[in-house]
């Protein structure tokens, strides 16, 4: 960063890299809000040597130099190069790399070139762009926007998050929002956390409407550090959102055809330039480190205003004093305390959750906090705060949510981001250490006890925890969802997920006051001072009735509706095309989603496993309410039953047992192993819908990347589901599939049957083996060799009921 260059491209010239393409990037002010008023809260508690040692992290001079007397934190990867591109506009990309702050201000992408005459520039950056279009597997695709209603992606683009970051383009008005509202900080007169916010007026020149969909749609494989974080968009919010931004006057150049010439002068400025120090890209690796920054001088180099020949970073004078603070001042080991809040505010988190006395909605942002049940006030719009959220969150939920994308409030707009497991992966253990509730014992009844005093503990537990949450005692159903179905009033998050979720000292404090713990909420308080509303329940005795109803709650699927709740069911039909719906099920798990197709074949699939779970023929699905995503569904004909298990696994050997999925009765209703899944490498990445609606499920197994369609199919009069199966890994793996399960018979090598199933399946090894004591129940495992590259394998499963 503050070495001397020379001209010409010789390696010590500028040794230093941040290289290519940034949609956003963030960077940090030196200050923290030390005097934030009593209505606000303070935008971050760092010093001015933390927030250096972010921005160190942040522009990646630890690539290209030495060792600091501070560390870096949470360094952030560059852009992955290996197919730019087919992502931007050649053109765009020339004159990006000419001049990357001119041509998109506020990049943290250094001025390589700055030394240069305009014209040296824009050779160098023309032979770089020919080279990086060579390695692109794909070719720029210069379509015009596709066919979308822009006000579909203006509303999703000032709604589900993307303005916390970004600046908005709309004003709108919120009546609900107040002056004095806990979660909103004024930012007016303060120093930022942001030192800017890089605009988004150069997408239109740099992306096509496809290119930039696929990039929302899916931003981690190519940004890993987490700074474009993932919105779960779904294919169609992605392209809408890609419409709006880009307009409708989006215009872009023909693909570029490199030139062998350029080539192969762009790939020698590539590694001259040390390009490899900051971004992937295949046969290329970084330099050795450079002088250390331990010794460097502050009058000269990257981050000083001298007219030097080293990259222009083109910071604020509030960031240099930042870094130079990280540089100089004494190494110290950072506490839990500092490794959390350097984290929350390395990620922005801190733009829409508080912790203690730090963070929140800026004022400007607030009215673009909405919520579907205005009843619920600021709870249902303003994300919950991260005050005790170690103490609050079991650790696996925690990890649920911050890796694998639970949500449990489809009232609320704005949408938790997925950062990527790497960049995160500390949070949970620090957040745990840090948060502590002195532990109270919520006694659950013991399911090996059979004494007659227990069973009546029990029963008295379980018809006290029933009646309170019910219309006839606390009413917790007016404004909660309960099991999947809807509350007859508001429909704030499901009572069902609160065991899973939730700690029982946190629990426990929080029935006591929840204002405490969630400022502003609209729940009532129920045991003011420790005395408990309703006296009539459990003799009003305060701690029986919190240990009620947490058991009661514990009972999961099986614990009886409340009374106040009422099912309702709806038939979902299939139209002309494919029809896809998310709920829980019991032929698919928690996280279920049914297919139908308008031959009358429809299929569930667990998206908690990775598993085609359950196949039938006639109608298509009754679900508890109306509503996408919203309620349980269950098929509308008897549904041919797969195993739910994972399917796909490396086993050690053919002998090894497949793993089983815990399953939780009333008798034992804490799950024994909740990250199952997760423990055998699996990982949900979501899915899309093509131009007939048929999903694609995309998952993960290990090293190897699965895409899953399967499509209804007619041959001899008789329906089948045609399954395709797309692997990619780069390396060779052997992965087993558990294909069938029952009484299975084989009709051929190619073909399997149960009494309800055949089972077509492509060429390869397989074994059929008892799963329990009984002969008759058995599986079909098939030995897959996953080459490295792409494969594909089909199945065709065939009712025979």
């Amino acid at each position: 960063m503050f070495i001397k260059a020379q001209r010409g491209f010789s390696r010590s010239q500028v040794q230093v890299a941040l290289f290519i393409v940034v949609l956003l990037a963030f960077a940090f002010s030196v200050t923290a809000a030390k005097n934030a008023s009593a209505q606000s809260t303070k935008l971050h508690p760092l010093t001015d040597a933390q927030v250096g040692d972010l921005l160190v992290g942040e522009f990646r001079c630890l690539a290209c130099h030495g060792g600091t007397g501070r560390n870096a934190f949470l360094e952030k990867t560059a852009p992955d190069l290996s197919d730019v591109g087919s992502r931007v506009s050649p053109e765009y990309l020339q004159r990006y790399l000419a001049s990357p702050s001119a041509t998109q201000p506020g990049t943290t992408m250094p001025d390589m070139m700055d030394s240069f005459s305009v014209e040296k520039r824009n050779e160098m950056a023309e032979a770089l762009t020919h080279f990086l279009v060579a390695q692109s597997k794909h070719e720029f695709q210069p379509e015009s926007s596709l066919p979308v209603d822009s006000n579909v992606g203006k509303d999703l683009f000032h709604s589900v998050g993307c303005v916390a970051c970004h600046q908005p383009r709309e004003k709108i008005e919120l009546e609900e929002v107040e002056d004095e509202d806990e979660a909103t900080v004024e930012t007016a007169g303060k120093p930022s956390h942001k030192m800017r916010v890089v605009s988004l007026d150069h997408l239109p020149q740099k992306y096509s409407s496809k290119s930039l969909s696929e990039f929302l749609f899916h931003p981690l494989p190519i940004r890993s550090a987490g700074r474009m974080p993932d919105m779960k968009l779904t294919t169609d919010e992605s392209q809408a959102i890609a419409g709006y931004l880009l307009g409708t006057e989006n215009s872009v150049p023909e693909p570029l055809k490199p030139r062998d010439t350029l080539v192969t002068l762009g790939k020698k400025l590539f590694q001259e330039l040390n390009c490899a120090a900051c971004h992937n890209l295949a046969g290329f690796a970084a330099s050795q480190p450079i002088v250390s920054l331990a010794k460097a001088n502050f009058d000269r180099g990257c981050i000083s205003n001298n007219n030097s020949p080293s990259p222009r970073f083109r910071l604020e004078a509030s960031q240099t004093r930042a870094i130079v603070a990280s540089l100089t001042e004494a190494n110290k080991p950072d506490t839990d305390q500092i490794v959390l809040a350097k984290t929350l505010t390395a990620f922005n988190c801190i733009a829409c959750h508080v912790r203690d006395d730090f963070g929140g909605v800026a004022k400007d942002r607030n009215p673009f906090f909405r919520s579907s049940e205005k009843n619920l006030g600021d709870d249902g719009r303003i994300p919950p705060p991260l005050t005790l959220v170690g103490a609050k969150l079991q650790p696996v939920w925690l990890k649920k949510v911050l890796f694998d994308g639970e949500s449990v409030r489809p009232h609320m707009m704005t949408r938790m981001p997925q950062y990527g497991e790497p960049n995160l992966r500390h949070l949970p253990e620090t957040v745990a250490r840090l948060d502590k509730l002195e532990e109270v014992d919520l006694k659950l009844p013991s399911p090996e006890s059979k004494s007659k005093e227990e069973q009546e503990r029990e029963k008295k537990l379980r018809a006290g925890g029933r009646e309170l949450l019910g219309d006839k005692g606390l009413n917790c159903v007016a404004c909660h969802n309960f099991n999947g179905k809807p509350s007859p009033i508001n429909k704030g998050m499901d009572l069902m997920t609160t065991y899973q979720r939730l700690q029982p000292a946190w629990f426990n404090n929080f029935l006591r006051k929840p204002g405490a713990y969630r400022p502003r909420i609209v729940m009532p308080y129920s045991w003011p001072d420790g005395i408990a509303a309703h006296k009539t329940i459990l003799d009003g005795d305060t701690e029986l009735q919190i240990e009620a109803i947490w058991y009661y709650l514990s009972l999961g699927t099986s614990a009886a509706d409340p009374s106040g709740i009422r099912r309702l069911d709806t038939k979902l039909a299939v139209g002309d095309s494919a029809r896809t719906y998310r709920g829980r099920s019991s032929v698919a798990g928690f996280r279920g989603i049914a297919v139908g197709f308008p031959e009358k074949l429809n299929y569930a699939f667990n998206a908690e496993t990775g598993t085609l779970s359950a196949i039938w023929q006639g109608d298509f699905i009754r679900v508890d309410r109306g509503g996408q995503g919203s309620g349980g569904f269950n098929p509308s004909a008897k549904p041919i039953q797969l195993a739910q298990d994972v399917s796909f696994v490396e086993l050690a050997d053919e002998s090894t047992p497949w793993p089983l999925r815990p399953v939780m009765t009333k008798e034992a209703p804490v799950n024994p192993n909740p990250l199952y899944p997760k423990n055998l490498g699996y990982q949900f990445k979501g899915y899309s819908l093509d131009e007939t609606s048929v999903p694609t499920f995309e998952y993960q197994s290990g090293l190897v990347k699965i895409q899953d369609r399967a499509v209804a199919d007619q041959q001899n009069d008789k329906l089948r589901l045609k399954r395709t199966l797309l692997f990619s890994t780069t390396t060779k793996r052997t992965l087993w599939f558990r294909a069938m399960t029952g009484e299975i018979t084989s009709e051929s090598d190619r073909s399997y049957k149960t009494n309800s199933l055949r089972l077509s399946i492509p060429e390869c090894s397989t074994m059929i083996r008892t799963i329990s004591e009984s002969p008759k129940l058995q599986e079909l495992l098939l030995k897959l060799d996953i080459q490295p590259g792409k494969s594909t394998l089909e199945f065709i499963y065939e009712p025979l009921e």
